[in-house]
């Protein structure tokens, strides 16, 4: 897509039909989406395609979320074919460019249909309002966080290994993620709590949760996938019916309590309770700012995107 004047995406639409894994695979981790807004020369939106849209760990499973919903093709096989929707609004005043660059070796083949209103005038009703953006993060492993025998100075420094989901400057509004977590242990991951760091704040931060399954709105230890308007675990793998071990997928949209912000923000997990599990942790945000971020990391190659069997 391509546009030169003020308008709004309304909703994003895209299937495959694939088969083989490999090329399933590379759809959503070797081809890369692009979002540039008002003429901007880097991409506010930058994430592997499947990514963007809560594939997790390449395991496709039925999103219905108010922000971004899944639906099944081919009735006799989960995997090759499906629907991707996302109804997060994309104003823009000076234009807007979608870009999708295949960086795999396998060819990539999508259908898509992008619907959105454009405006009158110089800049239309997008001239004040924030402009979306999106990162992708992963760390494999997360480091393991080694106990001080100073409880006081443990508390302390434990947060400082959190899981990062986004840190950034800027003007807005958080209002979600997708968070994968491919779990190495036959037990129970999720005790980390969520920490969200606004405006500088330093520790411990007015925004302080009880743990992961909390933020997604389970039950404790969420042994089954569930999928919510606001919250959901949509993946849970159980592989070789051992609860929790494998891949897991969730997700949480802030679209009636977003998270504002004024001069920063800084979105953190920690990976087991006082960061003591070291696991394949990944993960896209989203978030509304006025003007375009220009200082946000460039992607990881595609080497470091690969999907994890183990």
């Amino acid at each position: 897509m391509e546009e030169k004047g003020p308008g709004c995406i309304k909703h994003f639409y895209w299937t495959y039909i694939e088969s083989p894994e490999a090329r399933r695979l590379n759809v959503f981790r070797g081809a890369v989406l692009r979002v540039f807004w008002d003429g901007a020369d880097k991409p506010s939106i930058e994430v592997p395609l499947g990514d963007f849209f809560g594939v997790s760990n390449g395991q496709m499973r039925s999103i219905k979320s108010l922000a971004f919903t899944t639906n099944l093709g081919f009735f006799n096989d989960n995997q090759s074919s499906w629907g991707f929707n996302c109804y997060l609004p994309m104003p823009f005043g000076e234009g807007a460019r979608i870009e999708l660059e295949n960086q795999g070796s396998e060819e990539v083949r999508v259908w898509y249909h992008i619907d959105y209103e454009l405006y009158d005038g110089p800049g239309g009703p997008a001239e004040n309002v924030g402009r979306l953006h999106a990162i992708w993060n992963r760390e494999n492993p997360t480091e393991k966080f080694v106990p001080s025998t100073d409880k006081e100075k443990e508390k302390k420094e434990a947060w400082a290994d959190n899981y990062e989901i986004l840190d950034v400057n800027g003007d807005g509004q958080f209002v979600g993620y997708f968070l994968t977590v491919v779990n190495a242990h036959r037990e129970w991951w999720g005790e980390g709590d969520d920490m969200v760091f606004i405006d500088g704040e330093s520790y411990p931060p007015s925004i302080h949760g009880t743990g992961t399954e909390e933020i997604f709105g389970g039950g404790a230890c969420p042994p089954e996938e569930y999928s919510g308007p606001y919250t959901g675990f949509h993946c849970v793998e159980n592989r070789s019916s051992y609860q929790w071990w494998g891949t897991n997928g969730m997700y949480r949209f802030y679209l009636t309590d977003p998270l504002r912000f004024k001069k920063s923000i800084r979105v953190t997990l920690e990976h087991g309770h006082a960061n003591n599990f070291t696991n394949d942790y990944s993960s896209v945000a989203f978030w509304y700012q006025k003007g375009t971020n220009e200082n946000l990391p460039q992607l990881a190659p595609l080497a470091k995107r690969g999907v994890n069997f183990k």
